[in-house]
């Protein structure tokens, strides 16, 4: 039985809606959908599950769930599936929780659910809801779009690409890396400019490899940008590395992958409430690996903009 008597309501008041993503994973949440519904009626609970195609058809279906009283959604994919539900789910009274299947699950790992999303189900569902900031982001085409875990220009946003498209069959991290060292073929370094409107921190210019701007410790399946963000710091994590010879990026990949904090004269770090980031070339910015459109791109922190369902500590 449930311990958390927090989480109780909500599965009192309404069952949860489980929002499937059936492209997430390379296929892998259609797969494992009929044991994630097995594990739902084990713990007694009558979820309802709504398969969709996509994260922009997730997205409507969590929208027209909320225009329903729904009270408690799950989102069964990676990030970029729990970016779809965030959106669609902002400023309503609700909870939400992440049932990882995705190819990069950064988000998840932040908030500390399992990997396995039938452990991540029962972890929840035995936890309790916590708040969870936002980063907002105005591109230049004027569209404004909400993400949940790290976002840049860049290297990073022309491996995002790849990795959504012909790479999108490898598995996680395989996946990311593939595509990080085919967008590094031929890449060429960015003039980035960096402002921090309402601070008092000045602006800084640099020829870069790519310019992060987070709010989880690693992105890109485990790419570790900012060892010390929290999901709910209040803070954006704006980390800027400068150009690098191709020998010099993957002599630093492995120490991204690793388990320390990147240290290195080449990379710049800020931890600030908003950023505006300005290239001397058209680019698009990436959130949770979606592309979101052109820069110039603003980019605020909504602090406790979500509540997220989350594992009991201890």
């Amino acid at each position: 039985m449930m311990e958390h008597a927090e989480v109780w309501p909500f599965l009192r008041e309404s069952p949860p809606l489980v929002l499937v993503n059936l492209a997430a994973g390379g296929g892998r949440a259609r797969a494992i959908l009929p044991r994630i519904r097995k594990m739902f009626e084990s713990l007694g609970i009558s979820a309802q599950f709504v398969a969709t195609k996509s994260a922009e058809e997730l997205e409507s279906a969590a929208r027209h769930a909320i225009s329903q009283d729904q009270r408690l959604l799950f989102a069964m994919g990676g990030d970029g599936t729990f970016q779809a539900l965030a959106n669609g789910v902002f400023g309503a009274d609700v909870v939400v929780g992440v049932l990882p299947v995705g190819g990069g699950n950064d988000f998840a790992t932040a908030l500390g659910v399992p990997r396995d999303p039938l452990k991540a189900a029962e972890d929840m569902l035995r936890g309790r809801p916590r708040h969870a900031d936002l980063v907002r982001a105005r591109t230049a085409d004027g569209r404004e779009r909400f993400y949940v875990g790290g976002g840049g220009v860049g290297l990073d946003a022309e491996a995002a690409s790849y990795a959504s498209g012909s790479y999108r069959h490898l598995p996680g991290r395989i996946r990311y890396i593939a595509s990080a060292l085919r967008a590094l073929a031929g890449y060429l370094p960015l003039d980035v400019q960096v402002e921090f409107p309402g601070s008092e921190q000045g602006p800084a210019t640099a020829k870069a490899l790519l310019a992060g701007v987070l709010k989880t410790p690693t992105y890109g399946a485990g790419l570790r940008l900012a060892p010390d963000a929290t999901v709910d710091d209040g803070l954006l994590h704006v980390v800027l590395i400068e150009s690098l010879s191709t020998f010099g990026v993957l002599k630093l990949l492995p120490r991204l992958l690793g388990t320390g904090e990147l240290r290195t004269s080449r990379v710049k770090r800020w931890r600030v409430k908003c950023v505006r980031l300005t290239t001397d070339r058209p680019c698009l910015f990436h959130g949770d690996g979606e592309i979101l459109g052109p820069t110039p791109v603003v980019l605020e922190v909504v602090p406790r903009a979500i509540q997220v369902l989350a594992p009991s500590v201890g």
